[in-house]
């Protein structure tokens, strides 16, 4: 296939190009899809087949122009109603740099979405409709946004084309929700002038706001500074399985498989397997059916040991002179995502890494109020979209990172024992939401680890 002009990037040499993660959000009908739309088109990332499909949509519409917002909102539902649903991944290039978008919903319920496509995002883009300014989801973003650590935060402010591309309303939203983010906590905070429809600020610069001298939206997206070197970080491998093929050619063979979460691992490192705490020492790794030395994260290895420990699917090797502390107490940041509400003594199962567990809702010590960022002392329950402090109790020690030192040892979620259904996204630690004093323990019916 073909694109519509003539694409230098499918040509370009993209192994020394970096990865840029990034999620939209924003609002209804802000124009997070026109402006992903935009993005691809403007960027060359649409094929011909696509745009013609996308024209033919909008004429049968009865619109003039391509509908943009076409290229991304792909389900039935979506197209019919005009609204984003899900979470729409878009993989595209430029010469300088290769992305990972997530397109997320704009409403309410679809929150959980939004925590989906962020979490693993090094860059928020939040979208506001240059009439309406920053709203209550706009500050659900932000603090999502913040409560995920995403190290960069882009507000584009929409639609500068019907308020008369006014210097002054840009301004006063872009103040409103840098002074909102940065009492968040959000390390950094891009305001940018954009009308997708029209194309403005998006890929190319405003012909009608001189007065802005900023980059464009992928100017920036190319060349914020990001890094995923997680060589330097605590090193940790997540135990997924054992592997123990009892073969004539490989009798006494056990290793143990998995991604490496974050650092390094060496031959003849001494390693510690928690929870139980045994000590041994790294005999030799295994990657892509050769042996090494060093692997590093995010490579897939196989490690042996020197001892015969038992270890199973949820253990994790750590370095033992950098071994996380184990704990049945869990004090955490969660976003509750599921319909029906988290309240304390629920009983859960928590999912850490590869290891689940049984756990229970011992205190619910506060809740984020959105709209000043004060704290609503023992709710007792968290709804859908709410964001709050937990105090949960494991059946079993479990090894936790601070989401702040590891996104992704840092993080878990709560699961409804009944039918798997995920309840609530955790970050382990402190946030910006600061726990309250707990209540004292309560009997839970036979359930008191």
């Amino acid at each position: 296939m073909s694109t519509h002009v003539d694409n230098a990037v499918q040509f370009a040499d993209l192994s020394a190009t970096t990865l840029l993660r990034f999620a939209t959000a924003g609002s209804v009908d802000d124009g997070k899809s026109t402006l992903v739309g935009r993005l691809l088109h403007d960027s060359k990332s649409v094929l011909t087949d696509q745009l013609e499909a996308v024209e033919a949509a909008s004429a049968k519409r009865g619109q003039d122009a391509p509908d943009l917002a076409l290229l991304t909102d792909g389900l039935r539902a979506e197209r019919e109603q005009g609204i984003t649903i899900d979470v729409a991944y878009r993989y595209f290039a430029t010469p300088r740099r290769r992305f990972i978008l997530a397109d997320t919903p704009g409403h309410v319920q679809y929150t959980r979405n939004m925590v989906t496509g962020a979490s693993t995002a090094d860059l928020a883009l939040v979208l506001v409709d240059a009439r309406n300014g920053v709203v209550e989801q706009t500050r659900r973003h932000a603090a999502v946004a913040a409560l995920l650590r995403v190290p960069h935060v882009v507000l584009a402010v929409n639609k500068m084309d019907l308020v008369g591309y006014e210097e002054t309303v840009f301004a006063a939203i872009a103040e409103e929700f840098t002074t909102y983010a940065a009492e968040l906590g959000v390390p950094e905070i891009t305001a940018i002038p954009i009308s997708a429809l029209a194309g403005d600020n998006v890929v190319e610069p405003s012909a009608h706001m001189d007065w802005y001298g900023g980059p464009t939206v992928l100017e920036h997206l190319e060349t914020v500074p990001v890094s995923h070197d997680l060589t330097g970080c605590h090193a940790r491998l997540p135990v997924q399985y054992v592997i123990r093929p009892q073969t004539a050619e490989h009798p006494d063979y056990r290793g143990y498989a998995g991604q490496i979460a974050a650092g390094t691992f060496r031959v003849g490192e001494s390693v510690t397997v928690l929870p139980s705490g045994r000590i041994s020492t790294i005999s030799g790794i295994d990657l892509l059916g050769e042996s090494v030395d060093v692997a590093w994260t995010p490579q897939s290895v196989t490690l042996l040991l020197d001892d015969d420990v038992d270890i199973s699917r949820g253990d994790l090797i750590v370095p033992s002179g950098d071994a996380p502390a184990t704990t049945q107490d869990v004090e955490a940041t969660v976003c509750h995502v599921a319909d029906q509400p988290l309240a304390v003594g629920h009983r859960v199962l928590l999912k850490h890494g590869t290891r689940t567990v049984k756990a229970i809702v011992k205190d619910i010590p506060s809740r984020l109020t959105l709209d000043d960022l004060s704290l609503h002392p023992h709710p007792g329950q968290l709804v859908a979209n709410d964001i709050g402090r937990v105090k949960i109790r494991t059946a079993e020690p479990l090894p936790l990172d601070s989401y702040a030192d590891s996104r992704r040892t840092g993080a878990f979620i709560l699961i409804d024992p009944a039918d798997g259904t995920t309840l609530t996204a955790g970050m382990v630690g402190e946030s910006f939401a600061s726990p309250e004093p707990v209540k004292a323990d309560v009997d839970y019916d036979g359930w008191d680890f």
